[in-house]
């Protein structure tokens, strides 16, 4: 199944922007070249730069067919080449050429708003670059002086600011999610000490019911033979032995719980060396299993074990959350198997999560290791997959999925080459 891993998650998400911008660029740009010199004609419409602006957008609709294309580094760099043409090159240059008028004024207002719902300092790379060549390109064709007039001058206040307040509302918007996120951390930890006092009271009561049925059992002093316990008492037994089981998962589950609730509040950054066979280990011992069967489920292949740079406590929350949301999967199927695969045998080592159950539909796989997205709805807060990228991230690492509906599902970790697995066990 190795040849399904390759690009990764965060390669799919930036092929799916990079074909939702080119049907934006490939319809736009000869509609509005329409609009422009057929409705409400510029002097200075360029049908040449827009066709430009076409070609460099074509490329990006035939991603699965151009495999030249499809490798990550080579999205990112055409991502940044198309963008900084369509929108601060090209808006900025007709701006110029068409000395400021109002249409191109506001045309280029706009794109600077779109361009910085990027990431903002890939967004001023671009917009610099785009820019600068844009006068470049103006003085080498125009009125070079025209550049340092009041219409351009008295525009400049007014597209700084309109970057400055698009920049601090997506800053905040970035702490508003991550103060929801400390928040979501706090009450999880909250709720799950609280269900601890219940959980104590129905363990006291469960121990106390089996005391006393332990003693009805007990012949009495000087009689032979045993006692044998009713019907009813039996089936009370039976009943108790289930409900002491189900507060000991639960008590495990909480500890699941809080050990997430705490890695929302760590520092992500890696500490020490981990062997991913420790946590491995680690987590198949310690997972509330609801049965023997569910366990069974579960089965650990090491090709190689390895060590790399993380944290033991962050990881552990990793596995868990995989193994958790396999274990799901298999609970929705009414079927299937998890595989766990260790292998340090590759360049850049990785572990894997596999499970043969549900498999996760095309339309959801792009936003799973989105914050606050689950699928089912109802499945949880959506904060698992989210954390689980963030920590592997901060250990310069890669988590990316493939899934096939119905059939399949498989969650890649990998870390990138640091200690032998000489070191291992």
């Amino acid at each position: 199944m190795h040849w399904l891993l390759g690009n990764g998650q965060e390669s799919d998400r930036l092929a799916w922007r990079l074909q939702c911008l080119a049907w934006i660029g490939c319809l736009g740009m000869p509609l509005y070249y329409v609009v422009w010199t057929v409705f409400f004609p510029q002097q200075y419409e360029s049908l040449a730069l827009r066709l430009f602006g076409v070609a460099l957008c074509v490329p990006a609709l035939f991603l699965k067919r151009l495999r030249w294309l499809a490798q990550p580094r080579t999205m990112q760099v055409y991502e940044f080449i198309g963008v900084t043409y369509v929108l601060p090159f090209f808006f900025s240059y007709m701006f110029l050429m068409n000395h400021g008028s109002a249409v191109w004024g506001e045309s280029l207002l706009v794109a600077l708003i779109v361009l910085f719902q990027f990431d903002g300092w890939w967004a001023l790379a671009s917009w610099l670059c785009g820019t600068l060549l844009a006068a470049a390109a103006f003085a080498l064709h125009g009125d070079a002086a025209f550049l340092a007039s009041p219409v351009v001058l008295e525009q400049a206040p007014i597209y700084l600011f309109t970057v400055a307040i698009v920049s601090v509302t997506r800053v905040g918007r970035r702490v508003l999610a991550g103060e929801k996120l400390a928040g979501m951390a706090q009450a999880l930890a909250m709720v799950s000490h609280e269900l601890r006092t219940p959980l104590i009271s129905v363990a006291a009561n469960v121990r106390g019911i089996e005391r006393s049925l332990k003693a009805r059992a007990q012949p009495p002093v000087g009689a032979a033979g045993t006692v044998q316990l009713d019907p009813e008492d039996i089936a009370v037994a039976g009943a108790m032995e289930r409900i002491g089981f189900e507060v000991r998962h639960m008590n495990q589950m909480i500890d699941l719980f809080l050990q997430s609730a705490a890695a929302l509040n760590q520092q992500l950054t890696a500490t020490e060396y981990v062997s991913m066979a420790d946590v491995v280990t680690h987590v198949v011992e310690r997972y509330p299993f609801t049965g023997q069967e569910q366990r069974d489920n579960v089965s650990v292949v090491i090709r190689g074990n390895f060590w790399f740079a993380g944290k033991h406590e962050l990881c552990v929350v990793v596995l868990l959350n995989l193994l958790r949301n396999a274990l799901k999967a298999l609970q929705r199927a009414g079927r299937g198997k998890v595989r766990i695969v260790i292998d340090g045998t590759r360049a850049r080592p990785r572990l894997l999560v596999m499970d043969s159950a549900c498999g996760i539909s095309a339309q959801q796989l792009p936003h799973i290791f989105e914050r606050f997205y689950s699928w089912p709805p109802s499945s949880g807060a959506g904060i698992g997959l989210s954390l689980c990228r963030d920590i592997v991230h901060a250990w310069q690492g890669r988590i990316h999925c493939r899934s096939r509906e119905s059939a399949w599902t498989v969650f890649a970790l990998e870390f990138p080459p640091t200690i032998s697995a000489d070191r291992s066990h």
